[in-house]
This record gives C-alpha cells, sequence and structure tokens, in this order.
C-alpha cells in the first residue's frame, strides 16, 4: 500500500501561485497514493507563474465555496507572491484554512504560502521557515522563524523556496502519512521540533 492511499488533499490557490510549488507536491502526492484537489476562489481555471512570467492554467477541482475542510485529510499551501497575498483577504479562503488549523489536520506551507496561516491563526508558537520576506510577518505573529530547507513543527512542514522541494516534498509525504484520519503528529513536551537539512 503506498503511504497515502485514501488520502484527500487540498491545494488551495488562486492566480499567481509558483508554478512548481503547485506541481511537484502534486506529483508527489499522487505518486504516493492520495487524491489531490485544486481548491480556488477562481470558479474553473487559475494561472500560474514561472517567477516572474506566466505559465500554465490548471483546472480547479473545487470552487472554495463549495469546499469543505472536513471532506480533506491535509492541507498543502504553494507560494508565490500574487497568490497568497489575494487569499489572504478572502474570508473564505482564511475560513478554509483555518478548519485545518483548528482540526489539527497536517498542512504543508512553501514559500509565501504561510501568509495565509497567519491570518488563519496557524502561526502562533510554531517553529517555521518561508520565503525570506516572511520572516518579520511570521516573528510578528508569534512564530519561531529559522532559515532551513525544511522544518517540522507538530504536524505542520514549511520549506522557504522551490528549490526546497525536493525536501519539502519528501517530509511532506511522512507528516501527511503520520496524520491520517486527521490526527497530526504531536511533538512531545520538551522535544525540539525537527529542522532538516544545513542551515544557509
Amino acid at each position: 500500500m503506498t503511504p497515502l492511499e485514501g488520502m484527500k488533499v487540498a491545494l488551495l490557490v488562486t492566480d499567481g501561485f509558483e508554478q512548481s510549488e503547485l506541481v511537484e507536491p502534486r506529483r508527489v502526492l499522487r505518486e504516493a497514493g492520495a487524491k489531490s484537489m485544486i481548491v480556488s476562489p477562481r470558479k474553473t481555471e487559475v494561472q500560474g507563474w514561472i517567477h516572474f512570467d506566466k505559465g500554465d492554467r490548471f483546472k480547479v477541482d473545487v470552487s472554495l465555496d463549495a469546499a469543505n475542510p472536513d471532506d480533506f485529510d491535509a492541507l498543502v499551501l504553494p507560494g508565490g507572491v500574487a497568490n497568497p497575498d489575494q487569499l489572504r483577504i478572502q474570508p473564505a479562503a482564511i475560513e478554509f484554512v483555518r478548519g485545518f488549523v483548528e482540526a489539527g489536520k497536517p498542512i504543508a506551507a512553501i514559500c509565501h504560502g504561510p501568509w495565509t496561516l497567519i491570518d488563519a491563526g496557524g502561526v502562533r508558537g510554531r517553529s517555521m521557515t518561508s520565503w525570506p520576506s516572511l520572516k518579520q510577518d511570521l516573528l510578528n505573529a508569534g512564530a519561531k522563524w529559522v532559515d532551513r530547507e525544511v522544518v517540522v513543527d507538530d504536524g505542520l512542514v514549511s520549506s522557504r523556496k522551490p528549490n526546497d522541494l525536493p525536501a519539502f516534498t519528501r517530509k511532506m509525504v511522512e507528516v501527511f502519512a503520520a496524520g491520517r484520519n486527521g490526527k497530526a503528529p504531536t511533538r512531545p513536551r520538551g522535544r525540539a521540533p525537527e529542522h532538516a537539512g544545513p542551515l544557509h
């Protein structure tokens, strides 16, 4: 049996997401046996970006206004500057993310993806990383920011940039597998959060 067999994972994006940060996690999720679904406030398609240039368009599987966190086992938050910046001002997007936070379901966020987690109340007291420009935002929201390719803290996986995708997707599968049935792995008291990869 593949490690994520039978799991259903939401990838929350709108126009302007970094394309590799959706495509690569989605490929890895599929290979691990999970069903991944693009959730978006856009009704039919979303526009990806490759750094500063427009990339491909992707079919939306579930419109945000019809999406329910209870229908999913885990959440992926890709980055790209425009994508989370638009999502974080949409109450429905924040409520969707908050549903995963409050249920203790595993979440993987990369690059600028943690912006929506800030507004959903999901970063306070958590050790995590992100694109460097989010460092102060995360610190201000009560997170503990570290500069590593991937950080795992109590069911939350975070990475900094597309170059970190191999480490990010590997830990994503491990954490999602441990968080089956909405039970996020709990870090024992007194144990430091897990870091992987060298400091940069």
